[in-house]
């Protein structure tokens, strides 16, 4: 490979799901009656998320109209490669709900996105299944460029939660999504879910969050609330994990965040990195002995983010995450993601990153993470892909390596004894 050759994509963050009355012959018919009775609330929760303004009418209309065709791949194989060659995406990871403006293409029950512990167990459990069901099939169809995550009630009965890892792993799904809220359940601290992390450790299936639920109903009118918090709920998990020894205990499981940046955890690491090394704020606490390591060390054995639609600012701190960390996703088809333009988003916002760099943050760290196979995706990557030319990067990346040096070096800072690198201090 030269520092020229064609970028390898992957997108960390896509979804799909059929229109949602065309799931019924995945749904045990046990349930229909109950899935008739959802339906029929679609057209009531649709003017509750307009009503809320999480729905823009004009947005809506426009978007559906200008896109028409393109939307259709979310659950059309063929539409839907051929909008991911047209955005230069070699491969993905495939999350559920399609539609996020009319919630259209919602999983059986409100499952997707919308998957919480308040679920009803059975309810919740079937819709996921059926979802699963369909979704294995959809990927089946080129399974060399998708990784379908299997939707997960986690705070089902254990026994359930685990037969339903295996059944997933067995029809070809590669991750699992849990809920970011628990509700009235044991945390995720509790240990009752350490058979689940095991199972997901042994089959090899990465764990993931998902930004889109949230305790709405303490929200009121106030949308503010809501998108100031909407990616907090998602990271909350991660941290109960980690201080929990989870992490520890399990270290072949791997988890991740997805869709709610990466902006939030440089701070974060610093913060919990300062207390278990005994900064002087955290002296008076007992020592944390579910940990065996400081924090970081388990970000960079463990722990990802699937940093859809990364920011400028978030690059810029990609030394203290780790460049390894960040997975980069086009959030297809959804409207608050890259496509359909996806090319002119990476150049303006990989455009003097190093190569090297953004191979690893484009595509080859999420492969390593989701088993995809680099070799098989290659001779696409190399028709479809887009180059360092067209993102506008310098032949000359001696340059360009030297024009981050500064930033590389200080890289956590805490750790590094190197002073911040704006505000000149170490603590």
């Amino acid at each position: 490979m030269t520092s020229q050759d064609p970028y390898l994509i992957i997108s960390s963050d896509c979804h799909a799901g059929l229109p949602t009355e065309r799931y019924r012959p995945y749904l045990e018919s046990r349930f229909h009656r109950d899935f008739d009775e959802f339906l029929a609330g679609r057209e009531r929760r649709r003017e509750e998320m307009t009503r809320l303004g999480i729905r823009n009418e004009a947005f809506a209309t426009k978007w559906f109209q200008d896109n028409e065709e393109g939307l259709r791949g979310g659950w059309d194989t063929a539409q839907r490669l051929k909008e991911l060659d047209g955005d230069g995406v070699a491969a993905e990871v495939v999350f559920p709900d399609a539609d996020a403006v009319d919630s259209q293409t919602a999983a059986p029950f409100g499952v997707g996105l919308g998957l919480s512990g308040d679920h009803d167990p059975e309810l919740g459990m079937a819709g996921a299944r059926a979802h699963n069901r369909w979704l294995a099939e959809f990927v089946s169809e080129n399974p060399e460029r998708h990784c379908g995550v299997a939707l997960l009630p986690v705070t089902a009965d254990a026994r359930t939660v685990v037969a339903e890892i295996r059944r997933a792993r067995e029809s070809g799904l590669g991750a699992l999504m849990i809920p970011a809220l628990w509700g009235d359940k044991e945390p995720y601290h509790d240990r009752r879910y350490d058979p689940v992390w095991a199972a997901a450790a042994e089959c090899g299936m990465p764990v993931l969050t998902h930004s889109g639920s949230a305790p709405r109903h303490e929200y009121g009118d106030h949308l503010g609330i809501f998108v100031s918090e909407v990616t907090w709920w998602p990271a909350r998990p991660l941290w109960f994990l980690l201080w929990s020894g989870v992490f520890e205990r399990h270290p072949g499981l791997r988890f991740g965040v997805a869709e709610s940046g990466c902006w939030w955890l440089p701070n974060l690491l610093w913060f919990m990195d300062r207390l278990y090394l005994g900064a002087h704020g955290g002296k008076k606490l007992s020592p944390f002995e579910e940990l065996k390591r400081p924090p970081h060390e388990y970000l960079d054995r463990q722990l990802f983010v699937c940093a859809t639609n990364t920011k400028r600012r978030e690059l810029a701190q990609r030394y203290e995450i780790g460049v390894d960390n960040i997975l980069w996703g086009s959030d297809f088809p959804h409207p608050e993601g890259t496509w359909p333009d996806t090319r002119a988003w990476l150049r303006r916002t990989f455009h003097d990153i190093p190569v090297s760099e953004t191979r690893r943050m484009l595509g080859l760290a999420a492969a390593e993470v989701f088993g995809f196979d680099v070799r098989r995706l290659t001779p696409l990557a190399e028709r479809i892909g887009p180059t360092p030319a067209d993102l506008g990067q310098q032949a000359d990346q001696a340059a360009v390596e030297a024009s981050w040096a500064r930033s590389r070096e200080v890289g956590r800072h805490w750790l590094t004894d190197h002073d911040f690198p704006t505000l000149g201090v170490t603590q």
